[in-house]
């Protein structure tokens, strides 16, 4: 049976009923929360955040069923003047009494809570502000109102529930959810949206209609990364193949311009953000910061805190080297979209309408749907796991690499995904993607068994070593499959 959260202002109660059809794809546990928040006993500050186009909007407003006692959005780039009239006509639309003039934040909470005190007393009031972070604008006293607003009357109220999302991720995360004044301590829910995993995306399209097979399915993850406002943009009578030229290469194409309103819209200064992501780019293996900081030339300090506001909007991620803890740790580009566009977009002038499908038997794709595969391995890194029954087992993820010493006579070695089991097991993960069986050739074995004796060497570990190949359509039965301890498949990485 399918809950539909259903809020009438009119006859002041929030009932539950149930509907034919869940909208909502996934967030089964922010779905919990938000009815936690709504049946309790006390004021709730909830706030939601994640990757723009993630779907936060989206699971408010399903779960409310778009009714609310008061809903702002915040606009980009507006300066707070034009924020705060915005903000008036806004409550002047739900309240009976019309509001004159708002000439601060202070102003506009103090009214806000004059219009609330009208409401019934007897349900949970709800405020949704959506893409908080606009509404901080210039040298504004926004967060210092919001702090008085919830401070001085909501909390003991007892029955507000003020809904706050944003995209800016590092600004919601500093100013809201780490914040060190009034509102320190007083977020009650803080629900970070992640993008959809493959089976959720499988779930998604087929409740539109769309019912691909897997390995295509893999492949627009590959390009859309699990973000469920892109994939509201495929055509289910259109091929995987079409769609792509119709979102990226076609003339006037939906997401040919997405890249530059992405950053713009997440980040301030966002020409360091994109060079970051740029540069990572072209280093699938991951750069450290140290190597990052080399690389540009921007402060070293601006460049760490982009860093880590990348990390918090899951554009980037950091992994740490095998038995280092602290040093060694590497970035990755890990926004699928971000990678598609700096591999076939950035510099691409053909201005051909159908360059996806003139290309798609090229090297360069078959490359980057390789490199693309790794990526959505170790996304899905908690399906590996429980495909190799070990679900139940304290696991650490971490990576590996040494450059070749040539003075020393050491060759280089690269292993993108490990997995360490607490009963001293180390599975040395290979991931392929291909179109049949995996061929694992002798020189591939020689290779194979080359690096696992550099890696017991250099790591000095006495753990048990074991090759885990994570692919498509898993190993060939050849005579150089003895290598193969462990196998993982494209069907286990869509499970659930």
């Amino acid at each position: 049976m399918v809950f539909i959260l259903v809020h009438s202002i009119a006859s002041d109660y929030f009932c539950i009923k149930t509907k034919g059809m869940n909208k909502l794809i996934g967030r089964d546990k922010e779905y919990t929360e938000l009815k936690r928040c709504l049946n309790s006993d006390r004021s709730e500050l909830i706030i939601v955040h994640g990757r723009r186009r993630i779907g936060k909007t989206f699971l408010i407003e399903e779960f409310f069923n778009q009714q609310f006692d008061f809903k702002y959005v915040g606009a980009h780039g507006m300066d707070t003047r034009r924020q705060l009239n915005n903000f008036l006509k806004v409550l002047n639309s739900y309240s009976a009494k019309q509001f004159n003039r708002l000439r601060n934040w202070d102003e506009a909470f103090y009214a806000l809570e004059e219009y609330l005190s009208t409401l019934p007393a007897n349900r949970k009031r709800v405020v949704f502000i959506d893409e908080m972070p606009w509404m901080d604008s210039g040298r504004s006293i926004f967060v210092s109102a919001l702090e008085n607003f919830w401070n001085g009357w909501a909390m003991s109220q007892r029955n507000i529930m003020l809904i706050a999302t944003g995209s800016a991720t590092s600004w919601m995360k500093d100013k809201i959810v780490a914040n060190k004044g009034g509102l320190h301590a007083r977020i009650t829910c803080n629900l970070h949206l992640d993008p959809f995993t493959l089976n959720e995306t499988e779930q998604y399209l087929a409740s539109r209609g769309i019912e691909w097979d897997r390995y295509q399915l893999t492949q627009t993850y590959m390009v859309l990364g699990g973000v469920p406002f892109y994939y509201s943009l495929i055509e289910p009578e259109l091929s995987f193949t079409q769609n792509v030229d119709r979102l990226f290469f076609n003339e006037g194409a939906l997401l040919k311009l997405e890249f530059n309103e992405l950053y713009h819209a997440l980040f301030d200064h966002a020409d360091l953000y994109t060079a970051i992501v740029e540069l990572l780019s072209k280093h699938e293996s991951g750069m450290t910061s140290k190597d990052i900081l080399q690389s540009l030339s921007s402060k070293s300090s601006n460049i760490v805190k982009a860093l880590k506001n990348l990390e918090r909007s899951d554009m980037i991620e950091k992994w740490l080297q095998y038995g280092n803890k602290r040093r060694g740790a590497v970035y990755r580009l890990t926004d699928f979209f971000s990678l598609f566009y700096f591999r076939f977009l950035a510099d691409n002038l053909s201005h051909d309408d159908e360059w996806w499908n003139n290309h798609r038997d090229s090297g360069r794709i078959f490359d980057w749907m390789g490199n693309s595969f790794e990526l959505v391995c170790m996304r899905h890194h908690k399906q590996i796991k429980a495909a190799l029954g070990i679900k139940g087992i304290a696991t650490s993820l971490s990576s590996w690499q040494i450059k070749p010493n040539k003075e020393e006579g050491t060759p280089g070695g690269q292993i993108d995904m490990i997995i360490e089991r607490a009963d001293r097991i180390v599975h040395l993960c290979e991931m392929k993607f291909s179109i049949g069986a995996y061929h694992i050739k002798a020189e591939y074995e020689r290779q194979l068994r080359e690096r696992s004796n550099l890696f017991k060497e250099m790591t000095k570990t006495n753990k048990t070593l074991v090759h885990t190949f994570i692919t498509t359509y898993g190993v060939a039965n050849v005579r150089n499959k003895s290598i193969v301890h462990s196998e993982v498949t494209m069907d286990d990485l869509f499970n659930s």
